[in-house]
This record gives C-alpha cells, sequence and structure tokens, in this order.
C-alpha cells in the first residue's frame, strides 16, 4: 500500500540551486528537517528535475540540482529556473548556492587575500553589477568582446536579499564574517553525507596560490596563515558568470581586473534572466592551471553554512507566500 502523502507546492517560499551533487549535499545537511512525501503527478509532467524539499530556519525549502550527466552551466540554470516558475507559485526568494574560482589581487592596497574555502557574496557596490556575464557580447575589429549590457545580468537580486547581506557583513565585520560562518559551518558538517566524501578542512598546504608577471612567468605568493577560528571568511563584490571553465592565470587576472570581479562561476548569468536570485559561491580553486578537486567538499559545504546564516537572519513574515511573488523579467 502506498502510503506517501503528497507535497504541497504552494507552501515553499525559498528555491535553493545547487547544480553538482557535491554542492546539493551540503545543501541537503542544511535542512533542519526533510519534508518525505511525493509531489503530485500534475506537478511532475514534463518536468526534468526533483526538487528535494524541508524547512530550515522556519522556511519551507525547495533544493533543485540536476541529474548526473548533465551539462551545466547559464543554460541548466534558466532550464531550472524555468520550471521552478511554473511549478511553485509562492517562491519569494532564491539562492544560487555551490563552488566557484575565487580570483585574489595582491596589486591593490589593502590586497584582496581570497583563500580556498572563502565565501564569495554577489553584492553591487558603487552602481557596479553583482554578477557580470563575461562571455556575452559581440566581438570588435580589434578582436576583444564587446558585453552586452555591460555584461550585468538583467536583475539584481531581491531586494530583501541585498538588505540581508549588508545585515550580516555589518554583524560579522571584526572578524571578515568567519565566526558566523565558521557556526554554521560547525552545525551541518557532520549531517553531511556523501560516501568517500570530506567535508572537513584539507588544510593550508593544499592551498598554494600562484600569480604571473607581466610576461607570463609563474610564481608562488607567499601568504601568512590565519588562525584557525578565522581560516574561511567572507568576500562580497562582483562575481563574473559564463559558460567556460577558465584555467589560464593570465586570462583570469586581465577579467578580474577589467570588471573589479572577486571570483568566476558558472549559472548566475542564465538564472538571472529569469529570477532575482542571491549567489553565494564556496571558493575551491583559483581559476589557473592548477584547479584541483581537493577544496571542493569544503567550499560547497561553506557556501551552504553562508546560506543558512541567510535563512537565520530572515524572518519567516518576510516570506509570507503570495502567488507568483518570485520577480520574473518581462
Amino acid at each position: 500500500m502506498d502510503n506517501m502523502q503528497d507535497l504541497d507546492p504552494k507552501i515553499y517560499t525559498v528555491l535553493w540551486i545547487c547544480p553538482l551533487k557535491v554542492e546539493a549535499d551540503a545543501a541537503y545537511a542544511a535542512l533542519d528537517n526533510q519534508h518525505r512525501g511525493r509531489w503530485a503527478q500534475s506537478d511532475s509532467n514534463g518536468k526534468h528535475y526533483a526538487p528535494t524539499a524541508g524547512d530550515m530556519c522556519g522556511h519551507n525549502v525547495i533544493i533543485m540540482t540536476i541529474p548526473p550527466g548533465t551539462l551545466y552551466g547559464t543554460t541548466t540554470a534558466t532550464s531550472i529556473a524555468t520550471e521552478v516558475r511554473m511549478s511553485f507559485p509562492s517562491i519569494r526568494i532564491g539562492l544560487l548556492v555551490g563552488i566557484a574560482a575565487g580570483l585574489p589581487n595582491f596589486s591593490c592596497n589593502p590586497p584582496i587575500d581570497i583563500r580556498l574555502g572563502d565565501v564569495l557574496v554577489a553584492l553591487s557596490f558603487d552602481e557596479k553589477p553583482p554578477v557580470v556575464a563575461y562571455d556575452l557580447g559581440k566581438e570588435t575589429g580589434n578582436a576583444e568582446l564587446e558585453l552586452l549590457r555591460h555584461g550585468q545580468a538583467l536583475h539584481l537580486s531581491e531586494s530583501v536579499l541585498r538588505s540581508m547581506f549588508g545585515n550580516i557583513w555589518r554583524s560579522d565585520a571584526k572578524t571578515n564574517g568567519s565566526a558566523s560562518l565558521m557556526y554554521y559551518y560547525n552545525s551541518i558538517k557532520d549531517k553531511a553525507v556523501s560516501p568517500g566524501c570530506s567535508w572537513e578542512y584539507p588544510g593550508c598546504h593544499e592551498d598554494i596560490y600562484f600569480d604571473v608577471d607581466e610576461d607570463g612567468i609563474e610564481h608562488e605568493v607567499t601568504r601568512d596563515s590565519r588562525p584557525d577560528a578565522m581560516r574561511s571568511q567572507v568576500w562580497y563584490g562582483s562575481l563574473g558568470s559564463g559558460n567556460r571553465v577558465m584555467k589560464d592565470r593570465r586570462k583570469s587576472n586581465q577579467l578580474r581586473d577589467r570588471h573589479n570581479l572577486i571570483g568566476l562561476e558558472m549559472e548566475a548569468a542564465g538564472i538571472l534572466n529569469d529570477f532575482r536570485v542571491g549567489v553565494i559561491r564556496g571558493v575551491s580553486d583559483y581559476a589557473d592551471k592548477h584547479k584541483k578537486a581537493t577544496f571542493r567538499p569544503y567550499a560547497a559545504i561553506m557556501a551552504a553554512a553562508y546560506a543558512k546564516l541567510v535563512m537565520a537572519f530572515l524572518t519567516p513574515d518576510k516570506l509570507t507566500p503570495t502567488p507568483q511573488t518570485m520577480q520574473t523579467s518581462q
């Protein structure tokens, strides 16, 4: 006998998108409770993504990921956004949570000393876009790419999210976000389940950053160790979004300097054309040829920890379900 209850899509107000499996496993660990049941047949016909439902800090949340073997990037993110808009009428905010490449900058004062396991949050400063679609444009006569809309994604995140990001930033400015981040990391890391995967910090000996000079000569940058309680910090600024995996230090530095970026990722530009989402990324590499998977689980769970911090700052009354509350492009 089938005793599974139907889940009501109208009660869910938060969309959490995490395309990669390691990102999804971290997201599931952040849930306070998972809602067991099935989506009504009318809500599943023709759908490609099966969301996981649960609650977190008093909010009803759906977590969307992609099936194994599916190519990911801006197009996949757009597809997820389209299905959510059709099936979940009460979604109020969206979060795009996962891993990305960090772009340290030691040529500025003070240096932007981004490290593996840090968290990047897309937030605008001085009218700069929070997300730059760096490969959306047209070639010019001098072989450069002229960005459409100056590279800006179509929408900013919801104002309630931008307000929460600002509140969190101010509340933990003395530790660059470390205190709050490490609290939520410690609260969820033991709940994360993935065979053969460790969610622990891999160690600073695994975090080596190489920069290049004007001649393309690579050199290791020596950095002081951080205290263990402050090993992971939060950075706010513009993120570059595109469909290319960047493994060239000179090119990533050029993108960083041209658009004042703190990191590069692969989904935000696609989904921001449809939904206003907050973009939260854990740093798993430096967008260079030394990219490896060692920091992926830790970076993913640090991003999930920050996202849960956002949920804790948001009181449920701010996200009262109302029909078609998530803003879409017109």
